[in-house]
């Protein structure tokens, strides 16, 4: 196996295509891997609370998604009749896990001055009376501070028309008033909307393709949704549906974004990048296909590092790839095939250090 994966690095290297050599080592690793309370305003408006009932119920019936486990039979059996812990110890594990690593987000957003923006942008648009309607509940939202209750069925499919519109300024301040509300504890129970169309993640898988303002924007909506445990987890859900003829699901979606974002040469976007792997490395998910994009992340990584960033920078791409180490027994291989040996970064500072001694003891 090492010989065959070496083999095709180096064919790929000839080529001087870090995508195809990337795709090929993920492949070959991956064929081997295979053999809360309602709020005090939703008690006066029954279209409100039935919707909150909905998303809710919903939120709930997919928490397992993140967290499937992977126990071997005999370990299973050591558990006893009780099972797979219950949802509040899970929680209480999260809470532990997020006190020893805080996700980075970046809270000085404004949902104020954004949606002043949207609606300024939206102002000689010709907008229908449901569009209209879509827009005062995000005013309410966002300005007036009122749950994700005010926000009606048809709420993300006027995101996603938003999304969608001619002019750039309209989707960029759209984007970022999806930033700002990621900040909101309620913010999961809105992205559940997106269950049946996927406005949000299909928009998110083409990343490559948009405006740099706009993926600026992207990966600062995906980045400030780890501020809550319950929106961090949408974003690693593993449910597929098909898109373009292939098939997707929320944590490749975010993969995508995250390494484009990580490699990209605009400083802006590479330092959202950084934070957003970083934050995706603190979930060490228990699901196969996490351990797959484990290696896809960590060759991005490694990339990254060839490039010598910035301290900041390095730390959270070291801090990333000390927990991928640790997660999947294929990161190691991957990082002393690949390169750039993390040893040599020593002396960038204490805390970088720290991170190389981690990923060191796993890396022969």
């Amino acid at each position: 196996m090492m010989f065959t994966i070496t083999r095709r690095l180096r064919t790929c290297k000839k080529q001087q295509r870090y995508p195809i050599a990337a795709g090929v080592i993920i492949n070959i690793i991956v064929a081997r891997r295979r053999a809360g309370a309602v709020p005090a305003g939703a008690r006066h408006s029954s279209r409100g609370l039935q919707h909150w009932r909905t998303l809710s119920q919903q939120q709930h019936s997919d928490m397992a998604e993140a967290v499937e486990a992977t126990a071997a039979p005999e370990e299973l059996a050591r558990a006893g009749p009780s099972g797979p812990a219950p949802a509040d110890e899970r929680r209480q594990e999260e809470l532990r896990k997020r006190a020893q690593d805080p996700p980075i987000v970046f809270s000085d957003i404004d949902g104020v001055q954004e949606y002043e923006k949207l609606s300024a942008a939206l102002a000689s648009a010709q907008l229908s009376p449901e569009e209209r309607q879509s827009l005062d509940e995000l005013q309410q939202y966002l300005v007036h501070g009122e749950g994700s209750w005010v926000l009606g069925d048809d709420f993300l499919a006027f995101v996603g028309r938003l999304l969608g519109w001619a002019d750039e300024a309209v989707r960029v301040a759209a984007l970022r008033c999806l930033a700002a509300a990621a900040l909101r504890e309620d913010v999961a129970l809105l992205l559940h909307q997106d269950r049946r169309h996927h406005a949000l993640l299909n928009y998110a898988h083409a990343v490559d393709t948009l405006s740099l303002p706009e993926q600026q924007a992207l990966a600062l909506f995906l980045c400030n949704l780890f501020e809550n445990i319950s929106s961090s987890e949408w974003l690693l859900y593993i449910s597929e549906w098909e898109h373009n003829g292939q098939p997707l699901s929320n944590i490749r979606a975010t993969t995508k974004v995250s390494v484009h974002a990580c490699l990209s040469a605009d400083p802006e976007l590479r330092d959202v990048g950084t934070a957003l792997m970083y934050n995706i490395a603190t979930k060490e998910v228990k699901t196969v296909v996490f351990d797959e994009v484990c290696v896809e992340l960590a060759m991005a990584l490694l990339q990254l590092l060839q490039w010598a960033p910035a301290e900041e920078q390095m730390w959270r791409a070291c801090r990333a790839l000390a927990r991928f180490v640790a997660h999947s027994p294929d990161v190691p291989q991957l990082v002393a095939m690949v390169g750039p040996d993390p040893a040599a970064f020593r002396g960038t500072s204490a805390r970088v250090d720290e991170q190389i001694e981690l990923i060191m003891k796993h890396v022969k």
